[in-house]
């Protein structure tokens, strides 16, 4: 449960204001990781806690990339202890002629210390670029090395940063490679230090299908009997693409995975590309620079898309399949139903932010654009059945766009006709201020009129929606424009949906869905996530979406009254109250006063609300796939699988 707090003020006085050379502080060691976590993993929540193991296994797999390691075994000890370990080379030991200190303790404690900077040790690498084991180190509780160098088992121990003993030889071994264990401090993760096993399975198996052949093993060893899973695809990309479209339930409408790859000359970069085109109309494209997920693209995905969409039209062209008037195919028409992954491995990779979320490299963009255009061409000429079904569903794409077109001009055209373009049922608010302003979404008429008495006119607007409305997972945006159940939202919003959506137009700063707390109101909300997320998803990726949490019960003893979210929180209230006590059990919003619903619902400074973020959008992708889609066995099963998340459900 997300508890929105608002318009919170820090006032800063002038003497605390004031500043001088005294101010100044020097951070020695890692005391600059520990004092601003955030800068080196992104957060110090559940995000930046599974981000530390990342790190130890991306060092790994490094090695993996090199050609040295084969084997990558990761495990959660009982009391949330990490321990990864691979069949690399092992981490030098030597002593650095530098410092006089061994290769592995600078590795551990010094930050921007490693072979990921020249002399020839990775040709490329991912992880936080030489500070990613010093700053797991930094930010665990302790940390415990050993590396195998084939003759001898060194050790070493640190304690929150610190060095607690010297690298001493413990052993004898004829193996190879290194193994960490770490305890994440929980003074830095104050949130959780629990480990999600479903977390580290989806990077696990993602860093296992973009190293083809890499074997990594998983274990969960915190219960009685150990939870494992082996991951390992000799077919890489390939096998990801095939795996989402499983996952997903959606049905390939060609039988083979199309895969190209190709290195520079001077072995500096190296492009994969896998893709293949399914039934739905929704695409999935999943880029990666050196093993990183780039969730906001780059210069790797500009490339693909530019030259999926030329050479589509290209070979559109030359075979008759547009006619001379016929308008060119949109990268929209070429991408609908595709699913895509594209793996670049770049020496010198040049990322936008700590975060790596974004690849900056202009020669990878050249590259992948060449790569496709070249090997696609030649792909569609020898297989023309393939691109025959491929071309069909571009071109029925494009067709629905262009029916889209027509039902949006006809919606402006009648706006103006009718010489208002806000819906006739939208209660609007005073204020223009997008910043301040909020739109409840609110199913039905007698909620949305109890909403409209209760609001605050100058910030709350509020349009009520009525009836089932259209599941767009089943449908093209022609369908979209067409629907009288979405088009006051699209109007109401004033942002545009797809290709034409713009943020700048936004008209309110939250949208809040609200409905009955109720099966219908349940579905209702998946609906219109379901929308937001086809044709609107920056609204969910920029966290202006909120769904209303209203309340199940109302408990009355005398002139008191309180209410209750849940079953539990209701008998947890009924056993705090002595003496005859009333229970009103709201089976819907139209059930509450205005007065009712603004103190419960809709008052900024008493509401609950959950906020509505996309921290995976290939895991989002997939689950509205199958709750929304037309296979009815896949949605069962998800169903009975998540149905115990649903029941005693306590605020």
């Amino acid at each position: 449960m997300a508890i929105i707090v608002e318009n919170e003020e820090i006032k800063v006085s002038k003497v605390e204001n004031d500043y001088g050379a005294d101010d100044i502080q020097v951070l020695e060691g890692l005391e600059a990781v520990r004092k601003r976590p955030g800068m080196y993993i992104g957060s110090t929540g559940p995000r930046g806690l599974h981000h530390l193991v990342y790190e130890i296994v991306d060092n790994s797999i490094d090695e993996a990339l090199a050609g040295y390691c084969s084997k990558i075994d990761v495990a959660i000890e009982p009391g949330e202890i990490i321990r990864v370990r691979d069949n690399g080379r092992g981490i030098p030991v030597g002593i650095n002629e530098k410092t006089g200190v061994p290769a592995v303790t600078l590795v551990f404690t010094v930050l921007h210390a490693g072979g990921k900077f020249g002399g020839g040790g990775y040709k490329v690498s991912g992880g936080l670029h030489g500070v990613g084991a010093s700053v797991v180190n930094a930010l665990s509780e302790w940390v415990e090395v050993k590396v195998f160098d084939g003759e001898d088992i060194y050790f070493q121990r640190y304690e929150r940063g610190k060095i607690v003993c010297d690298l001493k030889k413990i052993g004898k071994s004829s193996e190879r490679g290194t193994e960490v264990r770490f305890k994440a401090d929980a003074k830095i993760f104050k949130e959780t230090t629990v480990y999600e096993y479903e977390v580290l399975e989806k990077r696990l198996r993602e860093q296992a299908f973009l190293n083809a052949g890499v074997h990594i093993e998983l274990r969960d060893e915190r219960q009685e009997e150990a939870v494992q899973k082996n991951f390992c695809y000799e077919g890489g990309i390939s096998s990801f693409v095939e795996f989402i479209n499983k996952k997903k339930h959606v049905d390939p409408i060609h039988p083979d995975v199309i895969y190209f790859a190709a290195k520079n000359p001077e072995d500096t970069v190296t492009v994969e590309v896998a893709m293949q085109y399914n039934d739905s109309y929704n695409e999935l494209m999943l880029s990666f620079a050196n093993n990183i997920h780039t969730v906001d693209g780059g210069t790797h995905e500009e490339g693909f898309k530019r030259a999926l969409t030329r050479v589509m039209n290209d070979y559109a062209r030359r075979f008759n399949k547009l006619k001379e008037n016929d308008k060119n195919l949109s990268g929209e028409d070429v991408r609908e139903g595709l699913t895509a992954v594209i793996s670049v491995k770049v020496k010198e990779a040049q990322f936008e932010g700590q975060t790596k979320a974004k690849l900056g490299n202009t020669e990878v963009r050249t590259m992948v654009d060449k790569l496709l255009s070249e090997k696609l061409s030649v792909f569609l000429e020898e297989n023309p059945q393939v691109a025959r079904v491929i071309f069909d569903k571009a071109l029925a794409s494009a067709k629905a766009r262009e029916a889209a077109r027509k039902a949006r001009e006809n919606v402006r055209r009648k706006s103006a006709l009718e010489g208002a373009q806000l819906p006739g049922k939208l209660s609007d608010c005073q204020s223009k201020d997008s910043s301040e302003t909020e739109i409840f979404i609110v199913e039905g008429d007698s909620a949305g009129g109890s909403a409209k008495g209760g609001r605050d006119r100058r910030i709350q607007a509020i349009l009520p929606l009525w009836g089932k409305m259209l599941n767009v997972e089943k449908a093209r945006l022609d369908r979209v424009y067409g629907n009288d159940k979405l088009t006051p939202v699209i109007t109401a919003l004033g942002t545009g949906i797809g290709e034409e959506f713009n943020m700048e137009k936004l008209r309110y700063g939250k949208v809040i869905i609200m409905a009955d707390a109720d099966v219908d109101g349940q579905h209702i909300r998946t609906l219109l996530l379901t929308f937001f997320f086809r044709f609107m998803r920056p609204l969910i990726e920029e966290g202006h979406i909120y769904i209303a949490q209203p309340p199940l019960y109302r408990i009355t003893k005398g002139k008191e009254h309180k209410y209750a979210y849940s079953d539990i929180e209701r008998d947890r209230i009924l056993a705090s109250m002595e003496g005859k006590t009333e229970i009103q059990r709201y089976k819907g919003l139209g059930e509450m006063d205005e007065d009712q619903l603004w103190e419960t619902t809709m008052n900024p400074e008493t509401r609950l609300m959950l906020k509505v973020n996309l921290n995976d959008a290939e895991a989002a992708d997939e689950t509205f796939s199958i709750l929304m889609g037309d296979k009815v066995e896949p949605r069962r099963e998800f169903i009975e699988a998540n149905a115990k998340f649903v029941q005693n459900l306590d605020v």
